[in-house]
């Protein structure tokens, strides 16, 4: 499991614009800055992700996502906070403040509070929701280790944060907040 020393360095490299990779609850996940757009730039490049899918933003608290998000009504916020912390991902209505790069083609925008103590640790280290998606190349399969990783990108990244995996087998479901409709099973 990753110490507070490598918890402070990736934090000072996430703030700095880096890419930093790290276990969630299914797969390792690449992190950035949400609000830097060269770093999710880089990210999207490095994934060879198109800026059009949108990405997700994870976060240690609801609090930190509200920046980016609009809440329909307190029934809805009730729905997503019944699940976390947890593996359940919601598409909630995006702010009008909210960058384009994380949306993409998107009126929502991906949000999740992890129950993954090592990603909410990463969270909190570096003071804000990050961007986390999975740590492959477009068409490859998730990453399970950080030596996967390692295969994948090589000395591309900026930090490999190495420790335990969540013990969900795939990646987290994903909700619409304002139907209910399941868009990803988990």
């Amino acid at each position: 499991m990753a110490g507070e020393l490598a918890l402070r360095l990736a934090g000072r490299a996430l703030r700095s614009g880096g890419v930093v990779a790290h276990p969630t609850e299914a797969v390792y996940g690449l992190a950035c800055d949400p609000l830097d757009a060269r770093a999710v730039a880089r990210l999207l490049a490095l994934k060879g992700r198109s800026v059009e899918k949108g990405l997700i933003l994870v976060a240690s608290s609801f609090e930190a996502l509200r920046p980016f998000v609009a809440v329909p009504d307190d029934a809805a916020l009730a729905r997503a906070a019944a699940s976390w912390p947890g593996p359940v991902t919601w598409l909630f209505p995006a702010a009008p403040t909210t960058p384009r790069w994380l949306t993409g083609r998107h009126v929502t925008l991906a949000v999740r509070v992890t129950a993954h103590p090592l990603t909410r640790a990463l969270c909190d280290a570096f003071g804000g929701p990050l961007i986390s998606t999975s740590a492959n190349p477009a068409g490859r399969p998730p990453p399970r280790s950080a030596v996967a990783v390692r295969r994948y990108f090589g000395t591309s990244l900026d930090g490999v944060l190495n420790g335990p995996l969540g013990d969900r087998a795939r990646p987290s479901e994903i909700r619409d907040l304002v139907s209910g409709r399941i868009l990803r099973a988990g």
